[in-house]
Parts: C-alpha cells; structure tokens; sequence
C-alpha cells in the first residue's frame, strides 16, 4: 500500500516541506493545539485568531461534529469503512480511533498531501488483529488516484463513508464539486459523505478578515453558501440526512463536547492567544460564533 511514500528516508521527507509558506492542515493542527508547525504557520494561525478571536470555535467544533457523525455511521448506521480525504496532522479522536473502538474490523484510510503529516503517518497506523488503517500521500484534485490506492485497501462493493471535513474550501469551483462527484461516483449504494465546510453567511465580516488573512499567504480559500454547500450532495444525487446542512455545532448535539484544559492561572498567564485555546471551553458559543455548515448524505 504505502510502497515508496512509507520507505521515503526522513531527511528526504524533511526536504520536501516548504517551511516559508504556511500549511492549512499544519494551521488547523495549531488550533488543536499541536506541535507539528513552524513559525509561518503559527504567523498565519496568530493573523486568523486576530482577524477573528473566536474563530477557533469554528475548528474545534468541526472536530466534534467528526466524532459524532463518525460514531453515529459505526454505530446506528453500520458503516465499516472510511475514507477521510484532507485528514490532516494526528489528533486526539481521529476516525480510525472512533470506528474501531465501536466495531475493531473498522478500515479506514487517510489522505493527506503534506510532507508533516506523512512524516506522522505511524502515529495513525495502528492496525488491530480485525480491523485496518492505511495511509495515501495524494491530493483531493486527485481522485483517480486516491481511489486505486485506496482500493487495496477499502472494498468498493460494501458501503465507504467518504469524510471531507473542512478540506474542500481550500479548492476552486470546478475542481471540488469535479472531484466531490468522481470520487462519490466510485461509492456503492449505501455509502454516506461527511461534508464540513466554511461560509460567510453568519457572520461574514469576521470570516472575511480571516478569509484574506490566508489569501495573502497563497491559500485557496473558498466561502460557499448553504446553497453551494447543498450543492455537493445533490447534485450527485445524495440524500441529505436530517438535520441537512446545519451549522457544525446544531448537527445532531450530544452534549458529549470535550471539557477544556484546566491549568494554574499563573501558568495561563504566560501563554499567548494561540496556546491559549485548549483551555477554552468549546460548550461557551454562540450563534455568531459558528462560520462552518455540516453535514451528511446517503447514496441510494
């Protein structure tokens, strides 16, 4: 499966990451609060929280809505197989880790397309006795290719839950819904689309700052409205589950939201914004606060 990407020497792996321009998915690690950044990046994550200084509400509820739709496809649903494109840095609760602590014969496979991530990509591999768990270096806009590599690993005549969580506003018009639609054609009757994604319709001052915060540092960086994002689902004809496109924190809430971080206000008193947000409490939002729709739909 992981042929030449896995056998890749570290210092080659090293080599490949471009630390003078920022990573959305090594950005988004920061908001969780990892470790696997450089200065650009925590510049770009320090630039969005000034821009919008909740902002950090919206990644971590869009990582809570991932494990609540992962747990209710495992668990209500019967899905046994994921495939989680734009998977970004290891965290806590990833979907392997979800899925197969509901059902261990579990498969998942993880694509992401930087350097930092394969370079972590052990941290993911945990395969137990019944289920497994891969990895593919490769790029959304790329979708021939995640199929045939997934398909070593995922069987494609059993339902797949294709994941793109908070990925696809990093792509143009065209090549996401082109992709979104290639790889949803390759699913077999059953298999579901977990779609989070950015918009400006709630409060589109706060996430226009941000939005030009990322564009002056080369991001792709998309805003789609309700419309748009219902776009993805029907015009490939998926079903959208209740309670359909929905801002992330309202998609079926089971009050099982992490606890924050509690730490010694002497040491909090040292931390800057960024370093800061674990210990926010993620239940102390607002309506405004939400910029980010989710979702989920099933293939007839």
């Amino acid at each position: 499966m992981f042929g030449d990407a896995l056998g890749q020497d570290a210092a080659v792996r090293r080599w490949r990451v471009d630390i003078t321009k920022a990573h959305p998915a090594r950005v988004y690690d920061l908001f969780l609060g990892g470790t696997d950044n450089y200065p650009v990046d925590r510049a770009a994550a320090a630039a969005a929280l000034a821009a919008n200084p909740r902002g950090y509400l919206d990644i971590r509820h869009n990582r809570d809505f991932l494990r609540r739709a992962v747990t209710t496809l495992t668990a209500q649903d019967g899905i046994r197989q994921f495939l989680d494109v734009g998977t970004g840095l290891p965290t806590q609760e990833n979907v392997h880790q979800i899925a197969q602590r509901i059902s261990p014969d579990s498969r998942v496979v993880y694509v992401d397309n930087d350097p930092v991530v394969l370079a972590q990509v052990y941290t993911l591999l945990t395969n137990g006795s019944e289920g497994r768990t891969d990895y593919i270096d490769a790029d959304l806009k790329q979708p021939a290719r995640i199929l045939e590599q997934a398909a070593k690993t995922l069987d494609f005549d059993q339902p797949v839950a294709l994941v793109l969580a908070a990925v696809l506003h990093f792509v143009e018009d065209e090549e996401a819904y082109r992709a979104v639609r290639e790889l949803v054609d390759a699913l077999p009757s059953g298999s579901r689309l977990v779609l989070s994604h950015l918009t400006e319709d709630v409060n589109p001052e706060a996430i226009g700052a941000v939005r030009r915060t990322y564009t002056e540092r080369g991001f792709t960086f998309v805003l789609r409205s309700k419309r748009d994002v219902e776009r993805f689902f029907t015009e490939v004809g998926l079903v959208l589950e209740e309670p359909s496109v929905v801002p992330v924190h309202r998609w079926r809430p089971d009050g099982a939201a992490p606890s924050p971080e509690q730490a010694d206000p002497a040491h909090l008193a040292t931390l800057d914004a960024i370093e800061m947000i674990r210990f926010h409490d993620i239940n102390d939002v607002t309506e405004a606060d939400i910029n980010i729709y989710a979702a989920t739909g099933r293939k007839a």
